[in-house]
């Protein structure tokens, strides 16, 4: 059962991050910066700025007080760095090139609100100043806590990770086919488009907070376990969405997924029987968490909440 106070608690997390976001893109240059330009810095404001769940950084804190993380300042920057990877992944994924997008968060997309090339430098921008931001020693004082950090994200991000996961979704699509026709693709390969699309970042969150919190081996493996499971279920989720719900209550455009022929295992399974996995995974990430005592009841929530998402 979905806890009544867990959006409660996401919004409240919500608001203390996007107060970082603020103050990380603000008008002043940073040491080594010349200038700040009025329209990009716009633009990805435009971005980061506009609401969304944030639950990439929710996992991210959860799972550092799950493994008894003290302080919660770098966690916190920690999790705003994330954050503007991921919307620099929707300001990429909503241009015309990509899925062709008018509307994001109840708002017209960055292309629509400002220009194409606007739109890209914008994620550019976010997706650079997350390295720059994560590698800073406010997040951690170590080095070589850092470095593990940086590299995460880069891999989540990177060729193996979301942007890998999002050329396969697009060969799916048929882009590079002579006939354009979308491929059929087997479950296992959705699984793994899916798992490097949208599962690598959730996957990194809570491995990122574990790295922090200086988690146990134990901890870190169940934790793991945890994030791939959610991150089947979350894209699960998503995609019964994109069949199921409307535009105002989604805040974006639905039915693009048949549409264009996307690989999703709603496509291929029929809506119940991916129901059924999606609840299989939820379950899967609970037991995950069996090594956690109450200390980890905000995961436990996240993947529940997950499960029964209606937006």
């Amino acid at each position: 059962m979905v806890n009544p106070d867990f959006e409660t608690q996401l919004a409240a997390m919500a608001r203390e991050v996007e107060q970082v976001l603020v103050g990380l893109l603000t008008d002043a240059p940073l040491e080594g910066e010349i200038l700040r330009p009025a329209r990009l810095l716009a633009s990805m404001r435009h971005a980061a700025l506009a609401g969304g769940k944030r639950l990439r950084p929710f996992l991210l804190l959860a799972a550092h007080r799950a493994c008894g993380g003290s302080g919660t300042e770098g966690a916190l920057i920690a999790a705003a760095a994330l954050e503007c990877v991921h919307c620099y992944s929707l300001v990429h994924d909503d241009l015309p090139a990509m899925d062709d997008d008018d509307l994001r968060r109840g708002q017209p997309t960055v292309h629509k609100a400002y220009d194409e090339a606007t739109a890209i430098l914008a994620g550019d921008g976010l997706l650079t100043l997350a390295f720059d931001v994560m590698a800073s020693p406010r997040v951690h004082r170590d080095p070589a806590v850092g470095l593990m950090l940086v590299r995460g994200l880069a891999r989540a991000s990177g060729i193996g990770g979301m942007a890998g996961g999002q050329m396969l979704d697009l060969a799916a699509e048929g882009r590079h086919s002579g006939d354009g026709l979308p491929l059929r693709l087997p479950p296992e390969a959705i699984r793994q488009l899916q798992a490097m699309k949208t599962g690598a970042l959730l996957l990194f969150a809570v491995e990122a907070g574990a790295i922090l919190a200086g988690a146990t081996p134990e901890q870190r493996r169940a934790l793991a376990d945890y994030g791939r499971s959610l991150g089947i279920a979350f894209q699960i989720a998503d995609d019964l969405l994109d069949v199921e719900a409307d535009r105002a209550t989604l805040g974006k455009e639905v039915g693009k997924d048949e549409a264009k022929g996307k690989a999703t295992l709603v496509q291929l399974l029929g809506i119940e029987a991916a129901r059924r996995e999606l609840q299989a995974h939820v379950e899967a990430a609970l037991a995950a968490l069996s090594v956690f005592g109450p200390e980890a009841d905000s995961l436990r929530d996240a993947v529940m909440f997950t499960g029964a998402r209606k937006r």
